[in-house]
């Protein structure tokens, strides 16, 4: 058994070596920041404690009542009849000590192939002084952010599931402030996801039955969302994003299984320009103040690259007056914009498990680049999963982040052959 655990470290440590931070640090001359933000980010934190155990790679994870967040989906193959579950996660606990995300969300199955879930989703941004240019303070406020969620999952045949989900979120950052630059409001926004899975339970390895699924979500496809007055006409894009995920579990006997996962997860939000710093102009790259549909597809290829530099700095422009855009540095930087998630689960009994992964984004994008560990214990209905965030770079405000989930099934198991593995 210990030969087959290795074979899966083994499996995965390419991914995580491959995966490693640039050791020259964001100060390379070769490459340059260019984060792409959203509005409501909040909408893209992992709630679970599972996946948030296991490098943030849930895809294609077994299903439980988080799978609303991760893949709706997968909920026609779970294990139970019904679940509910609460969650929290004191949030960058690194800079403040008051930010937290709640979350509860459940699911129950209908026949063998339709499943419904629902999720509410509570993120407290701490008490905020609000002062004027000259730091006067002007009053006190608890800004918060919220979600509700509703899915249904369809089962398209034996080994394939789609899933739907419906949202409504709203975020009041500032209660109305009003600023020298207008009177500021609260972003709302309906959106909604798709998912699709590919499960096979008789999928083997070796000598030994396994469990192979993999996943394809597309998250978040919203409205734009203006927190101003005046300008409506800058909208900002929702975290719309592409997930593609694949878990395999394997059964070594009827108390020992391991599962490994691993997904690859892109915004599927339009890359900002570079712009001429006097005129505002773009030298390099695609306007991204565009539409939802447009800048989904134009994010996959809108990345402005490199544009190439003389001795003193200054870009480098043909005869023509065109920029001249490093060879290849487009195509590298959308790479760059794929983030990776692996993690691995052990379970003993059904009753006890052990967990860990790896999450990488390149610090050109980001740099969220952290280990994850963890632990589940299970008994009769209850479920208590917990899980640690040890970030890599020192300073990072993910640092020592704990996720904490209580977990309830209701009814009764699905039959075995039906059934997917905790």
């Amino acid at each position: 058994m210990l030969k087959k655990i290795g074979f899966f470290f083994l499996v995965s440590a390419p991914v995580v070596l491959l995966a490693q931070p640039n050791s020259s640090g964001a100060s390379n001359k070769d490459l340059q920041l260019n984060t792409i933000t959203t509005a409501m980010p909040f909408l893209s934190i992992t709630p679970d404690s599972r996946a948030g155990a296991m490098g943030d790679a849930g895809t294609a994870l077994s299903a439980n009542s988080h799978s609303i967040y991760w893949n709706t989906a997968m909920l026609n193959f779970s294990k139970d009849d019904a679940e509910i579950s609460v969650s929290y996660t004191p949030w960058l606990r690194q800079l403040t000590n008051d930010m937290s995300l709640s979350y509860v969300s459940g699911y129950k199955r209908i026949g063998t192939r339709h499943a419904v879930t629902g999720a509410l989703r509570f993120f407290s941004l701490g008490e905020i002084t609000f002062t004027d240019n000259a730091g006067t303070k002007i009053r006190d406020d608890k800004p918060s952010e919220f979600e509700f969620a509703g899915g249904y999952a369809f089962k398209l045949a034996d080994k394939f599931s789609i899933g739907i989900n419906g949202k409504f979120a709203y975020s009041n950052l500032t209660g109305g402030l009003v600023t020298p630059g207008g009177t500021s409001k609260a972003g709302v926004a309906g959106a909604s996801d798709i998912s699709f899975v590919y499960y096979n339970d008789e999928a083997e390895l070796g000598d030994k039955s396994g469990v192979l699924s993999l996943g394809a979500t597309i998250n978040n496809i919203g409205n734009k969302i203006a927190y101003s007055e005046v300008s409506t006409d800058q909208r900002d894009f929702l975290p719309m994003n592409l997930k593609l995920g694949g878990a395999y579990t394997m059964k070594f006997d009827k108390f020992n299984n391991l599962t490994w996962a691993l997904d690859f997860q892109k915004l599927l939000v339009p890359t900002p320009p570079i712009r001429d710093a006097v005129t505002g102009e773009i030298i390099s790259g695609k306007n991204n103040n565009i539409g939802v549909i447009s800048g989904m597809l134009q994010s996959f290829g809108d990345a402005p690259g490199q544009i190439e530099v003389d001795d003193q700095g200054d870009y480098i422009q043909d005869a023509s007056g065109k920029y001249q855009v490093k060879k290849g540095s487009k195509l590298k930087e959308e790479l760059r914009e794929i983030n990776i998630a692996t993690g691995l689960e052990y379970w003993y009994n059904n009753m006890f498990a052990i967990r860990g992964g790896f999450f990488y984004e390149h610090y050109t994008k980001g740099s969220r680049q952290y280990f994850n560990a963890g632990v589940g214990l299970k008994y009769k209905i209850i479920g208590i999963d917990i899980s640690y965030l040890a970030a890599l770079r020192q300073g990072n405000p993910l640092a020592n982040t704990v996720r904490f989930t209580l977990r309830f099934q209701i009814g009764n198991s699905v039959k075995s052959n039906e059934s997917a593995p905790e």
